[in-house]
């Protein structure tokens, strides 16, 4: 996609990829033929700029057609850099500005709360979010209301586009911030697919307040270029590179 593209975000994509296919086909409920299903579980990509992983997993699921999928970023494509609400099937907000999904998550919990729904909502953020101020805001917003009914995943691939996230703004202790905000926290291995089913159905189970699962993930998973380079945070492939790319992911070029 980013290929075709010629721009995009791969590394933090790729580092996204497991979770987002454990959470689209194992962990949601939602029906990809009604996307507007009232009853369905959220999903928040507040780290935007992984698009290209969540519109692969929209795709595969059914939301529209994968031979969409080269139409990243193209003009008039429904598939825009960053997620549009108005544009593609299926996206929840329309994010690109990081630090703002979770809010907007806490915002449909509290009304899913009201409405004595029990669907989940589910927000994904990156590390480097964690910089900004308003990711405690909300943090502090959804223990205060208990807000059980909300799952955040914090992408802690540990490098953000200007390089190491503990040299650019040091977010450690991470887990001891989350505690101290008053969430229950769960840190895995974000490429081992068991843990990141164990850790959704452990999720489900607090009661009385949210659940932070911290994944420690490699940017570039998967792609032996790709890996832990901040080159391509926001660099497509040449063609070269798309064929090695590919064929270490086990997929004709």
């Amino acid at each position: 996609m980013t290929f075709a593209a010629g721009s995009g975000h791969p590394g933090g994509s790729l580092s996204y990829a497991d979770i987002v296919a454990a959470l689209y086909f194992k962990v949601l409920n939602h029906r990809p033929g009604q996307p507007a299903w009232e009853d369905r579980d959220r999903l928040v990509l507040s780290k935007g700029h992984a698009a290209p992983v969540y519109y692969a997993a929209l795709a595969e699921s059914g939301y529209f057609p994968v031979s969409e999928l080269v139409n990243l970023r193209k003009l008039g494509s429904m598939l825009q850099g960053h997620p549009s609400r108005s544009r593609t099937p299926g996206v929840e907000m329309s994010t690109g500005s990081l630090g703002q999904g979770l809010s907007v998550s806490n915002g449909i919990a509290l009304a899913a709360k009201l409405d004595r729904k029990d669907h989940r909502i589910y927000c994904l953020c990156g590390d480097g979010e964690m910089e900004s101020g308003q990711i405690w805001e909300a943090a502090m917003l959804a223990a205060h209301y208990k807000l059980d009914n909300v799952t955040t995943f914090v992408d802690r691939n540990r490098l953000q586009i200007d390089g190491p996230t503990e040299e650019v703004m040091s977010v450690e202790p991470l887990a001891k911030k989350w505690e101290g905000f008053g969430w229950h926290v769960i840190e895995i291995d974000g490429h081992d697919m068991r843990q990141i089913l164990d850790a959704c159905g452990a999720a489900r189970q607090v009661k009385g307040k949210p659940t932070v699962i911290i994944a420690h993930t490699v940017k570039g998973k998967g792609v032996s270029y790709m890996e832990n380079s901040i080159a391509f945070h926001g660099k497509a492939p040449n063609e070269q590179e798309l064929i090695q790319g590919l064929r270490e992911l086990g997929e004709d070029a």
